[in-house]
Formats: C-alpha cells, sequence, structure tokens
C-alpha cells in the first residue's frame, strides 16, 4: 500500500542516515530497532540510505513476475517467466556480503571543495553494507538461455539489462541498468537477485520483492523492483545507463555542453565502485575533537575497495597533511550493534566495506584537516589530495577527508 513517504516520480524518496549512526554496525539495517509503537511496520529510524528516481512500489509477492528474455541468437527461443517462488525454490539460494554505494556519495565534498556540480548533495552516508540472499542470476540465466555456459562465442560484447517497468520515473518511461554479461558470468562476482536483506525479506524501500545485486559496482545498477532481464548485444538505452552516472571529461562544464560535444555518447557509464575511504567520526568539517587523557583523539570511518580487488586491506590517517601517516584498526567482526549475530567472527568479504578507527596524537588547535587513504588486496590506493572534478560530481574518492576540524 502507498504512503506518503513513498514520494512521487516529480519528488522521490532520497535520504542518508546520520553518519554517526551509520558506522554503528558492521551490517547496515534497512531501520533502527527503536518502536515508536506497538505493530508499526514504519517504526524505527530509516538507516540504510535511500535512492531512488520514482516512487517506492509496493508489490505483491505472489502475482510479480520476472521475465527473462534474449535478443541475440541462442539455441531455442528465450522468453522464460518465474515466480518469486520460483526463485527461492527452483535456484540454489547464495549470500553475499556487500556494500552498495551511490556513485554520488561524497558529492557535497566535490561541490564545496573543488567547483560546482549538477545532483543531488549527497554528503559521505549514501552507502550502506548489507547480506543479500537469493540465487545466482548467473544460475537462472544459465536455465533461461540454454547451452549459456558453454557459449564458444563468449560473452564479449554482449550485455545484461535489467529494467523495472512498474513505474514511471523522472527522466524516462522506466528504470534500467547494464552490465556486461562477463560479470553476472563470473563466478567471484556473486551477482544476486536478492530477496532477503540481512536474513529478512526484502523491504519494500529496498526492491522488495526481487532486486539485483552487483557486488562492486555503483548501486545504480542494481535495480529495485525488477520484474524483467533481457540479454543483449547493447547496453541499456535507458536514461540512467547513457546519460547519467558517468564521469564526463573535464571540457563537459554543463549538461549542455556535454551534449554539444557528444560527450554522454562516447563516456563509458561507471561500473565498479572506485577505492574509497570516508572519516565518519568527526562527521562534518568544522566539528571538535576532544583529546583523551593520554593527548589522542578518536577518529572513526568506513573503507570500500575498488570493485573485486577487495576487502580492504589497509587505512592510515593524517592529520598534518600527509607528513605522518596512522596505520588504523580494522574492525573485523562486528560488534554488539550488528543487526545479525552471526556475523560476529566472520572475515569480511570481498565485496564489504571495512570499518575503522584509529587514536592520533595531537595538540590543541584549529583548523586542522583530516586525511584518510584505503589500498585493497588488489592494491589499488587512494592517491588524490582532493579529487577530480566531473559535471556530475560521481565517484568521488579525495584522500582529503574533513577541513577545519577543531582539537581541544
Amino acid at each position: 500500500m502507498a504512503t506518503s513517504d513513498d514520494g512521487t516520480v516529480e519528488k522521490p524518496i532520497n535520504r542518508e542516515p546520520n553518519i554517526n549512526h551509520l558506522v554503528q554496525s558492521i551490517l547496515t539495517p534497512s531501520k533502527s530497532q527503536t518502536s515508536k509503537a506497538p505493530g508499526d511496520s514504519h517504526s524505527g529510524e530509516e538507516i540504510a540510505y535511500d535512492r531512488n528516481h520514482g516512487p517506492i512500489q509496493h508489490i505483491d509477492p505472489s502475482q510479480h513476475r520476472l521475465t527473462i528474455k534474449s535478443e541475440v541468437p541462442v539455441n531455442a527461443d528465450v522468453s522464460a517467466v518465474l515466480s518469486v517462488d520460483d526463485l527461492k525454490a527452483k535456484f540454489r539460494q547464495h549470500t553475499v556480503q556487500c556494500a552498495l554505494q551511490c556513485a554520488g556519495n561524497r558529492r557535497h565534498e566535490m561541490r564545496s571543495r573543488v567547483k560546482e556540480v549538477s545532483g543531488i548533495d549527497w554528503g559521505d552516508g549514501a552507502v550502506m553494507n548489507a547480506e543479500w540472499t537469493g540465487p545466482l542470476l548467473r544460475d537462472v540465466l544459465i536455465h533461461a538461455v540454454p547451452g549459456l555456459d558453454a557459449w564458444q562465442e563468449g560473452y564479449e560484447g554482449l550485455h545484461v539489462q535489467m529494467e523495472c517497468n512498474a513505474t514511471k520515473v523522472q527522466d524516462d518511461e522506466w528504470y534500467g541498468s547494464s552490465v556486461p554479461l562477463g560479470v553476472v558470468m563470473d563466478e567471484e562476482r556473486e551477482v544476486v537477485l536478492a530477496l532477503e536483506m540481512n536474513g529478512a525479506p526484502l523491504p519494500d524501500r529496498h526492491g522488495a520483492p526481487v532486486r539485483s545485486v552487483i557486488p562492486g559496482i555503483i548501486g545504480a545498477r542494481s535495480v529495485k523492483w525488477l520484474d524483467t532481464i533481457v540479454l543483449s548485444g547493447r547496453e541499456s538505452q535507458n536514461h540512467y545507463q547513457q546519460h547519467d552516472y558517468k564521469v564526463l571529461p573535464p571540457e563537459a562544464t554543463s549538461p549542455e555542453k556535454a551534449e554539444e560535444l557528444g560527450l554522454w555518447d562516447k563516456t563509458p557509464p561507471m561500473q565498479d565502485n572506485p577505492i574509497n575511504s570516508v572519516v565518519a567520526i568527526p562527521g562534518e568539517d568544522g566539528d571538535t575533537l576532544v583529546r583523551r587523557d593520554d593527548g589522542k583523539v578518536r577518529i572513526v570511518g568506513y573503507a570500500i575497495p575498488k570493485g573485486k580487488d577487495g576487502p580492504v586491506v589497509k587505512v592510515q590517517v593524517s592529520i598534518d597533511r600527509g607528513r605522518n601517516w596512522y596505520d588504523v584498526t580494522i574492525m573485523d567482526g562486528g560488534d554488539e550493534n550488528t543487526t545479525n549475530p552471526a556475523n560476529k567472527g566472520k572475515p569480511r568479504g570481498k565485496f564489504s566495506w571495512v570499518l575503522w578507527e584509529v587514536y592520533v596524537p595531537a595538540e590543541p588547535t584549529e583548523g586542522v584537516d583530516i586525511w584518510s587513504k584505503a589500498t585493497d588486496l588488489g592494491g589499488n590506493t587512494m592517491s588524490e589530495v582532493q579529487g577530480t572534478w566531473n559535471l556530475r560530481g560521481v565517484g568521488y574518492n579525495a584522500v582529503e577527508g574533513r577541513v577545519g576540524i577543531k582539537i581541544i
């Protein structure tokens, strides 16, 4: 049932949590456990961020169908239609822990420190880390497309388009995305059709009854309220694949200039998350840190690996613009606020974020800039202090985390 909290095409729901709350648990709950009223299914503070281009959908799982089609020649006609029960019963269920991140996460920093950009003024909280359970999309495609796993010609040039046709969105008649077929067929990618989030049925606001989850790739490609999958020889032609979520070159100084120069067509769509580290405590520029009795200040944050090159294996913090770096403690095993007790003590996966903390010796002073940089298992390391500008303000991963901090 639709509610006033679902937003509209003109004014979709887009929100991020308080970043101090966000880093309290390894797994991000959809909502906090604080109930406002007995029996109120909408009670509790929203923790996981919301990114929508149209209204939140409420779909009856018993009536929902996922259609799989092919636009490329295969050994037989492909027109599979699967129910939610089919997805549960006909396929092995797989759980992957991964961070979903809006491509515009940290956009406010690019806007305020580098140059004005186009897009929602996201802070640092447009990210969540959750366990997603459902069949592997690879298994579903092999079931629907005869001989797919043994194709001699390989997967080069083929794409998996994903669609939600349940509602009109801001800039198109439907929402769609695509990833290369090789990503889906790569067993290391663990691409799932999620039916559950953190061991519970997928909430409506996060795409129930089924959504795609593409680990290591920007959140825009993980389509909520998924109803159609198309095996195709081209990328999705949807607006959000072709005219958004692209790191445009510097000469694209306005949307009109990008169009004039044909840069939307020339620039590839974003796929892998860039490696990133975010300072969460202190949570805002200009905040105050209080020294402990030993003269140290506590700094906390999270870090995300690049693509499938995780996990993050090292994070360092500096409060003197890179002259001295301090290794952080990476918190591997969850904490008292982790929503799934079974997660305690589990090694982090290659797609998960890490939470980190460090105690840095400091003297009372003002105007401190806090830098943090992460390195993942694949050897990717953050390097740019203020980051490189692009029109849409996407993929921002500057080393500079907080500026103007006061230490007392």
